[in-house]
């Protein structure tokens, strides 16, 4: 399979390494702008297109779209042209797989990665579970064989919808990036009292370890599921220089006591 990858940010990045890595033969990474497509080309010895579509391959398999959401109808619909018979999947996670269709393309598919990625840090993608749909059962299957090449689990690579694949974005978006400000939030506050961020690490990594063995309400601590309403008062007093994380703290802990209600 000759693969062209669109796109030259985190996912993208991280994906076309993958991909190399498996034997995969990535045949041209695109990005709007030359020197990250350049730069991420190079780390892969393919070759490297930007600016508008003239220059991206017209014989390759499997086309996969990385880039902005609000991108991939103009992206679908400029590269259309020319390769109409060819594969096309986006890796976005809240985007349908109906944008395809959309714009006149037969052959679509999704390849999710539920994952986090920063071009600093290379993820293990054998950790990595993939959402997989497309408008051809063929097309699903190919795809679905790629991500078990790119993971080395079947049971990580699972047919999804449209619709399902909407909810697990939204719950990686609770899970991941609002879990990830609250350490921002928690960096935020140590640094204003001289002590570093790295103190946090071990309570962070016991905190994940225990979702292996017990369910997040079964694993959740701290003053608001014990409704310590003097520890609670004492640290929204502390916080009222900055009503923002007031408003925070308290919307949270009344989140937390509700779902330990239920």
């Amino acid at each position: 399979m000759k693969v062209a990858v669109i796109g030259a940010g985190r996912v993208a990045t991280n994906l076309v390494l993958a991909l190399q890595q498996s034997g995969v033969e990535v045949v041209e990474v695109w990005s709007k702008n030359r020197t990250s497509a350049e730069a991420l080309a190079q780390r892969v010895g393919c070759k490297a297109a930007w600016g508008d579509f003239s220059g991206v391959v017209c014989d390759a398999d499997l086309y996969l779209l990385s880039v902005k959401d609000s991108a991939l109808p103009e992206v679908i619909r400029q590269l259309h042209s020319g390769r109409e018979e060819a594969l096309f999947a986006h890796t976005a996670g809240s985007m349908p797989l109906s944008l395809f269709a959309d714009a006149g393309h037969k052959r679509g598919g999704v390849f999710y990665p539920m994952q986090t990625f920063s071009k600093e840090r290379t993820v293990d993608f054998s950790t990595v579970h993939f959402f997989v749909e497309a408008t051809q059962g063929s097309d699903t299957q190919q795809l679905m064989s790629l991500a078990v090449m790119l993971t080395g689990h079947e049971e990580y690579v699972h047919s999804s919808t449209s619709a399902s694949r909407r909810q697990l974005h939204l719950a990686a978006v609770f899970a991941c990036n609002f879990a990830n400000h609250c350490c921002t939030v928690a960096d935020d506050i140590l640094r204003d009292n001289g002590i570093d961020f790295s103190v946090m690490l071990p309570l962070i990594e016991e905190t994940v370890a225990k979702l292996h063995e017990l369910s997040p309400a079964e694993a959740q601590t701290g003053p608001a599921v014990r409704r310590d309403e003097n520890v609670m008062g004492l640290q929204r007093a502390m916080l009222s220089h900055r009503p923002d994380l007031q408003q925070l703290y308290t919307l949270l802990s009344q989140s937390i006591q509700r779902y330990d209600k239920l």
